[in-house]
């Protein structure tokens, strides 16, 4: 059965005003960071739908000011944590501390919070770290809220969580398995800059150029904009769509092509589903629609499925990555429907 709650004028009149305040957040990100509009719009689309991310990219990409700065404009607190080899779980949880109080003599635990107190948190190389941490970090992803000496601390709202990953050095690493992996929505992966904007990032760095940022949205803004990102409506065409797209990356369904059952080891599971949905939603909410289409599942597929599908080693030694297994999967979906259209 579709989705058939049709949109309120107060509805679409939050969804217009989002696109104006998406519209500046762009304006206003494009005077600190040089290009990166795709981040930019998935990590905004991550935020509506109360997901996490992985950044990956390699050193020097702004990966940093490009959170910070994202923090700043929408009046949220920004944390980041340098994950190294030696870190614990209380040192990103947070601990209790005995104190003495000078009034009464008596000595008493205060809980001091960790940097997972933020809205924003940028988990700076996850990969260093050892699979303790990384678990208490998954943990307060999952459940948004802490348990420290007993006492259950709930975490700040909106929360977001962006590991980054570096993809040239993993020697002395623990990677996370692919069923932590899942956990997060999308995986954001940064590229160099072009020639041009290469050109205008030397210019800003080398030179006394500045730009005053001015807040965009609210906290308070931003948590009443993921309830209205829930109630965009989707019909039974972009559910089907969708199901179709993860479900063909699973080499042992019947239907999966010869290409993926060759080059797939691991395909998407439910979760996929559910999140190339949202996705969607939040992307027709950034671009000024109350509906989702079938063209939002296009462009998000492969940040939501990069991660979740497992080339095969054959695959990995001929060149075969799962940013072209997707891509071959969006192929084979969308010609499918243009050959049933026709017919």
């Amino acid at each position: 059965m579709a989705d058939s709650s049709r949109p309120s004028g107060a509805s679409v009149e939050v969804v217009n005003q989002l696109y104006q305040r998406y519209d500046a957040l762009r304006t206003q990100m494009g005077g600190v960071i040089v290009g990166l509009d795709d981040v930019i719009e998935q990590l905004m689309v991550a935020l509506l739908c109360r997901g996490h991310c992985i950044l990956e990219g390699v050193p020097g990409l702004a990966k940093t000011k490009i959170v910070s700065t994202m923090a700043s404009l929408l009046n949220l607190t920004f944390k980041r944590v340098q994950f190294t080899p030696d870190l614990m779980p209380a040192d990103i949880t947070g601990t209790d501390v005995l104190e003495e109080d000078r009034t009464t003599g008596k000595r008493v635990f205060r809980f001091i919070p960790g940097p997972l107190f933020g809205n924003m948190v940028l988990a700076d190389e996850i990969n260093r770290t050892p699979p303790k941490t990384q678990s208490a970090l998954l943990e307060a992803m999952e459940e948004r809220q802490l348990t420290v000496g007993g006492e259950t601390y709930a975490l700040p709202d909106p929360f977001l969580v962006l590991a980054t990953q570096n993809p040239i050095e993993q020697e002395g690493t623990y990677p996370l398995p692919e069923a932590q992996l899942d956990r997060f929505m999308l995986k954001v992966v940064l590229g160099y800059p072009d020639f041009r904007e290469e050109i205008e990032i030397m210019k800003r760095v080398t030179t006394a150029y500045r730009f005053e940022t001015q807040q965009v949205l609210s906290a308070d803004q931003i948590v009443s904009l993921q309830d209205t990102v829930r109630g965009v409506p989707v019909a039974d065409h972009v559910y089907e769509y969708a199901a179709r797209l993860v479900r063909l990356s699973r080499p042992g369904e019947a239907d999966a092509t010869p290409y993926i059952k060759e080059n797939v080891s691991w395909g998407a599971g439910p979760r996929a589903s559910i999140y190339l949905i949202m996705a969607a939603k939040a992307r027709a909410v950034l671009q000024g629609r109350y509906h989702a289409t079938t063209d939002d599942l296009h462009a998000m597929a492969l940040p939501v499925l990069r991660h979740r599908v497992m080339p095969t080693f054959n695959a990995e030694a001929a060149g075969i990555t799962s940013e072209s297994i997707v891509a071959e999967i969006v192929r084979t979906v969308s010609g499918a429907r243009e050959i049933a259209g026709a017919a």
